[in-house]
């Protein structure tokens, strides 16, 4: 009995699930001799695979412009299969949200470089992101947005 109640917590895999790049104004905006502006957004998603078994998701959106005409486009999910059993609902949520973004992470920054770079452009290196932070705000954020009850 003492096995079932023992808290697990598993890597089953990491993978690319899904990658794309959009280059709509090629040839010639290759050419403009202006700086892009660079616009980055992740996202992160957990959702149930099995039972005590989970998918977390981190995905990156890489819009770069030069007078709001597309440079390129470059959107990258990057995927773990984790097994998670025998843990607390509280303590759920924060590996889901913190943890196992933070082992995904790596490899998300790691093809986001590699296909900007593969496209002929020079890498776009994502900055290190503090997932509990993050995981804090989103909270914080959702509590704040949550119906009041008032009570009389």
């Amino acid at each position: 009995m003492a096995e079932e109640s023992t808290p697990v917590f598993q890597i089953q895999r990491v993978y690319l699930k899904e990658s794309s790049l959009e280059q709509p104004n090629s040839p010639g905006i290759l050419l403009e001799k202006e700086q892009p502006s660079v616009d980055i957004q992740l996202g992160v998603e957990a959702n149930a695979a099995a039972e005590g078994v989970f998918e977390v998701c981190v995905t990156a959106t890489v819009h770069t412009k030069i007078n709001e005409k597309t440079v390129f486009l470059v959107e990258v999910k990057q995927a773990g299969i984790f097994e998670i059993r025998n843990i607390g609902e509280e303590q759920m949520a924060q590996i889901m949200g913190i943890a196992c973004p933070q082992i995904v992470y790596p490899y998300l920054r790691a093809n986001v470089a590699d296909l900007i770079q593969r496209s002929g452009f020079p890498p776009v290196h994502l900055s290190e992101i503090n997932f509990q932070a993050m995981y804090e705000q989103q909270r914080a954020q959702a509590q704040a947005d949550a119906p009041k009850i008032i009570t009389q």
